[in-house]
């Protein structure tokens, strides 16, 4: 019997010991390198548009960056916040579906995004045994971290198109879909807010230093990421309010389908907003307790 209870207090008291050694890591630095892509009205599968990842165009994908820091707030859970860098693009010239490729639409833009995420672990990492001796006994490391996460973000973008001499162009300052020339059609905003959802793991190289992948997709509530969303406007009414490179932006089709671009007809789908993924390889360093400091590469 007591052997039993021995057995259950010792139980309970290293539980409890590995239920509070988060609070004594819970700092770290985050840094990230990875790969966008864009989910929207140009470029796509080679299908008429459709949504979500049936439509996704890995040529596509561009490059990404980032830095942010990472607080535990309890054995289960972290808050972490996130400064990105990147590129979307999308290209009509890509795809092979005749529509599309006749519309002879394009963009690149920069996105800066800042966001904060509430991440919940489903598998946490362990410290234990760091040798393997004979008799001795309790937990074993687990190296291996997984979590999910939801949160909440504010980014900047400025689309660009490629005009026929082969420079690009800021879009916006276009109104290439009659923004501003009729009351229905507002001018939209360079600075957007997404919702970040995602998933990632995580994994131990040592006391200091993990590496990890994350994957997250981001719901915007705008769409003009690639400044096209409705309709073609009139483009002699474009071409005389913003001047030919507009006129030639809104409307850079190839001709093979003479009705494709008349005014009131179909240049994007207002009724499904754009979105963009981020796929990364993470980096995390753990501050030391007491204060920041920079992490030894």
């Amino acid at each position: 019997m007591k052997l039993t209870l021995i057995f259950i207090f010792t139980l309970l008291l290293v539980d409890s010991a590995d239920a509070q050694l988060w609070r004594r890591d819970r700092k770290e630095y985050v840094f990230s390198f990875g790969a966008t892509n864009f989910l929207g009205d140009l470029g796509g599968a080679n299908q008429i548009g459709t949504n979500g990842f049936r439509d996704l165009d890995w040529p596509s994908t561009r490059p990404l960056v980032g830095i942010g820091y990472r607080y535990r707030t309890g054995a289960q859970n972290s808050v972490k916040g996130v400064l990105h860098v990147g590129y979307l693009h999308g290209d009509d010239a890509l795809t092979e579906e005749p529509i599309r490729q006749n519309r002879n639409l394009n963009f690149r833009t920069p996105v800066v995004e800042l966001n904060g995420q509430f991440e919940w672990m489903l598998t946490k990492q362990r410290e234990g045994h760091i040798y393997k001796l004979r008799g001795v006994h309790g937990w074993k490391i687990i190296n291996i971290e997984s979590y999910v996460f939801i949160g909440a973000g504010l980014f900047w973008m400025n689309p660009q198109g490629r005009y026929i001499d082969g420079t690009w162009v800021n879009l916006k300052p276009l109104n290439t879909e009659g923004q501003g020339m009729v009351e229905t059609r507002k001018p939209y905003h360079r600075l957007q807010f997404s919702i970040p959802v995602g998933v990632g793991f995580k994994y131990a190289i040592n006391r200091e230093w993990s590496i990890g992948l994350e994957y997250g997709i981001r719901k915007t509530f705008t769409d003009y990421i690639d400044d096209a969303s409705s309709t073609y406007f009139d483009n002699d009414e474009i071409r005389e309010n913003n001047g030919d490179i507009a006129a030639y932006m809104a409307d850079p089709s190839h001709g093979e389908f003479a009705t494709q671009t008349l005014a009131g007809e179909q240049r994007g789908d207002p009724t499904d907003k754009d979105a963009f993924m981020f796929a990364e390889l993470t980096f995390f360093y753990k501050i030391p307790r007491g204060g920041f400091a920079i992490p030894k590469f």
